[in-house]
Order: C-alpha cells, then structure tokens, then sequence
C-alpha cells in the first residue's frame, strides 16, 4: 500500500487470525507501519472507545459506585470517597480509551497511544473491533433438566 502527501488518510484492515478479530482503522496521517500497529494494539486490548467521550454515563457511574462501596469497605473517611471515586473513574477511562491506553509495543511501557500519535504526527478519526461469533446468541443447553424432562415423559407413558 503506497502512501503519497495528497493522501494522508489511511483506512487499514488487519486481520488478527490467531484472536479472531478484525480492526478497521481510519487513521489520519501517519504510515503503514503505524496503522498496522495500532490495529494490533486494538486487537490485542480492545478498547470501548477512542477517547472518554465515547464511553456511556451510566458505566461511568457504575465504576464511580464501586469505588465508593469499596472505599467505605475499606473503611476510608466520608470526605476522601468522591475523591477516590474520581481517581478510580479516570484510571478506568484511561484502561477502556484507545488514545489514553499504553501502547502494547511502547518501548518504555509507558509511552500512550496518543503520544505515539502525535510523535508520529497522526491521528486516529475512528476504529472499529469486530470479533468472530460477538452478539450471535448461543442456544444454552440445561442436559440435567433435558434429561429429568424425558424421563418425566417416560414415567407418564407408562
């Protein structure tokens, strides 16, 4: 795939066979190389969404509720849980969004996706994770209760 100046955007599709998902990337500048790694970071990390705008309220305020319950539990004083909540909601967002997560193959460990961007003088417009069987609902099997009702059916036949 050849990447000239008049066309910065880069729209890559990597398959990551052994994971079974694929990852579209729109990336904005940058190279090759950088749209590959990116989706091999999604891949690997899957991330909710790209930056704290795109992850839901209501998550937000289940993440902020867990942390107030496990700080009360930890017998934390009244006046430091929303302050702890706050702190856990953003260690949370910086897990779950692709630009505050470190890069899988960051060099220091600490090197985040949106340094990385930028040091490369990209951005990502949009992505998106598809993983192979996600939202097909599974037909579940009870065998014990199969089992009890064809025996059931067998005692009333007789």
């Amino acid at each position: 795939m050849a990447v000239d100046a008049a066309n910065l955007e880069i729209a890559l599709i990597v398959a990551a066979a052994l994971l079974q998902r694929n990852v579209v990337v729109d990336l904005v500048g940058g190279d090759e190389q950088l749209g590959k790694d990116l989706a091999m970071h999604i891949a690997a990390s899957k991330p909710k969404s790209l930056d704290s705008s795109g992850v839901s309220a209501e998550l937000l305020d289940t993440e902020r509720r867990i942390a107030i319950e496990k700080a009360r539990e930890a017998g934390k004083p009244e006046a430091m849980l929303e302050k702890i909540a706050e702190g856990t909601v953003q260690k949370y967002l910086k897990d779950v969004t692709l630009l505050g997560q470190v890069f899988v193959k960051a060099a220091d460990g600490k090197q985040t996706i949106e340094q990385l961007l930028k040091a490369n003088g990209a951005s990502v417009a949009s992505f998106a994770l598809f993983v192979v069987g996600e939202g097909i609902e599974k037909k579940v099997d009870d065998f014990a209760a199969e089992v009890a009702a064809q025996a059931a059916a067998a005692a009333a036949k007789k």
